[in-house]
């Protein structure tokens, strides 16, 4: 008993006596007081510490699924499962936790979900298979939206009042962070003990987010009913339909699209799932998912613009590292390059809330954008002789604008959302989070892939390009044979690994010529992104015009 009250003393939010302006905006956020300068420090560090844990807990595997899937004992497709099932938990759970939120406060909201990721990160490392590391990355998903929401609300109080949109850009930025720092830590974390050390490294930060928490409390949120029994009705629904569709996207290219049943069996239960959980939101008086809102012209231009820009900034994540690692460059060789990247995404970020203008929400969306069509097009002339030198500054100019990029899409539809009612908030961060994640998952499936339908064109032509009897051929074939003379005394063997070295050589340009032709792909989907953004604006200003002559 006496336990069971020192736990709702630790869960309990604090009374507090706002004045009329620091009231919060909504059921579910903090309220907004003022204060001192010590404490706005401490927010803003717990807000950085908690948004990079957010963010360490994909990264960490995204960025070392070759050397996890060696320790673990997985195949490629068993190790894709890994970041797709964080999707498969992230993308969903903030339609439950606004309400929990709103209902139940913020502090247990917190406490509750940080516990269950820090238990289940330290089970798994005791056990050693993979259903505990699937386990660990749901857990990390949902812990993630948590988080998430706890970095924008940490570093919106470690700003003045009149600051707090840029605290939002800011706050976004956070957990972007933590993939080139994964990339950065990686290497001299796997040489101290394998896989565990990355483990333990998440469990530290977690304990550490844990510990902020509890000590720095964010000030009390106001309270109201929130859940309905049709809200688990249609989460259940949409969850699982987003959860369906995150596993096809995630793992089709790696069990290839057309060669496993069960995609289609996925696809078949993912559409009536969330066909059947819209009908039932369009039917209800207090929606989760507010469809009307949702099917409107201006939401439906913010959906396509904003999934079409997740997709063209897989060109980093996806493209360059790709054409790195197949050029036979690693982490420990890229230490320069992911520092650039981090350094590029800082600035991405620090410059947009500088130069957030909430009257001009749709132009750094439009200019970032451009931007990425420009580096795409300059990466696709890479060879067989580029190395991550030679993609310093088209890789930095992406990172600049997917940072710049993030903040003021995120404000773009929150200010429609609160213009329709605070109602309409759960609504939007569903749609974001969809965009997002699903749109970070389906740009990788399509890029990847295109790839591999081009690099099989390409090694095709290739191959067929080689004569035998041509003398630049044959002087390849002798000087492969010639490379391993030393070790191979049979001739014919010799001929034959000669033979095999053409073939690799041969294999490397086609993926070359793949990931070129990707690039390409990326340059003319950004253009027409951009131009879409380009038209819908000038026509804004138009009608603008027209209205103010009438």
């Amino acid at each position: 008993m006496a336990l069971l009250t020192r736990l709702r003393t630790v869960l309990a939010e604090e009374r507090w006596d706002y004045a009329p302006h620091e009231r919060p905006v909504m059921p579910g956020s903090p309220g907004s007081p003022d204060h001192p300068r010590r404490r706005k420090l401490a927010y803003a560090l717990v807000a950085i510490l908690v948004g990079l844990t957010s963010g360490f807990g994909n990264a960490l595997v995204s960025a070392n699924t070759a050397p996890l899937a060696g320790a673990l004992g997985l195949d490629p497709a068993e190790i894709a499962w890994l970041p797709t099932v964080y999707v498969m938990t992230n993308v969903s759970i903030n339609l439950l936790l606004i309400k929990f939120r709103q209902q139940f406060g913020l502090r247990p909201f917190a406490i509750i979900f940080l516990s269950l990721y820090l238990l289940l990160t330290l089970g798994h490392l005791f056990v050693r298979d993979f259903w505990s590391a699937v386990l660990v990355r749901g857990a990390s998903g949902m812990a993630g939206a948590a988080l998430n929401t706890f970095a924008l609300y940490y570093l919106m109080q470690a700003f003045p009042a009149k600051w707090r949109l840029r605290a939002i850009v800011l706050g976004i930025g956070i957990p972007q962070l933590a993939t080139p720092l994964a990339r950065l830590f990686s290497p001299e974390l796997l040489s101290m003990s394998q896989w565990r050390t990355l483990y333990l490294f998440e469990l530290g930060l977690s304990a550490l987010s844990l510990a902020a928490v509890l000590a720095f409390r964010l000030p009390p949120t106001t309270r109201q009913k929130a859940f309905e029994k049709l809200d688990f009705v249609t989460f259940a629904l949409f969850a699982g339909s987003m959860g369906l569709f995150a596993a096809v996207l995630g793992l089709g290219r790696y069990v290839w699209w057309t060669q496993s049943t069960w995609i289609g069996w996925a696809l078949l239960g993912a559409i009536p799932m969330l066909a059947a959980a819209l009908i039932i939101e369009h039917h209800r008086a207090n929606p989760l998912l507010n469809t009307r809102w949702l099917g409107s012209a201006d939401i439906i231009r913010f959906a396509v613009v904003t999934l079409m820009a997740r997709i063209v900034l897989s060109e980093q994540t996806y493209g360059a590292v790709g054409l790195l690692t197949v050029l036979g460059q690693n982490n420990d060789q890229l230490v320069p390059f992911f520092t650039i990247i981090f350094l590029a995404t800082v600035a991405g970020f620090v410059i947009s809330a500088i130069t957030l203008d909430p009257t001009k929400l749709a132009h750094p969306v439009m200019l970032a954008i451009g931007l990425v069509a420009i580096a795409a097009w300059v990466d696709s002339y890479s060879t067989s002789l580029t190395r991550a030198p030679q993609l310093y500054a088209t890789q930095a100019t992406i990172a600049f604008a997917g940072a710049f990029f993030l903040g003021p899409s995120l404000l773009f539809g929150m200010t429609r959302a609160l213009q329709q009612g605070a109602g309409h908030v759960i609504s939007f961060l569903a749609l974001f989070g969809v965009l997002n994640s699903i749109g970070g998952l389906a740009g990788t499936a399509i890029l990847g892939t295109y790839q591999v339908v081009r690099e099989k064109a390409n090694s095709a032509a290739l191959v067929q390009a080689i004569d035998p009897t041509d003398p630049i051929v044959q002087a390849r074939l002798q000087s492969g044979a010639s490379g391993v003379a030393r070790v191979v005394g049979d001739p014919t063997l010799r001929s034959a690994e000669g033979g095999a070295l053409l073939s690799q050589a041969a294999t490397r340009e086609a993926n070359v010529l793949a990931y070129d032709d990707m690039f390409r792909l990326i340059a003319v989907l950004a253009a027409l992104t951009f131009f879409y953004l380009l038209f819908l604006l000038l026509r804004r200003s138009w009608r603008a015009r027209v209205q103010a002559t009438a």
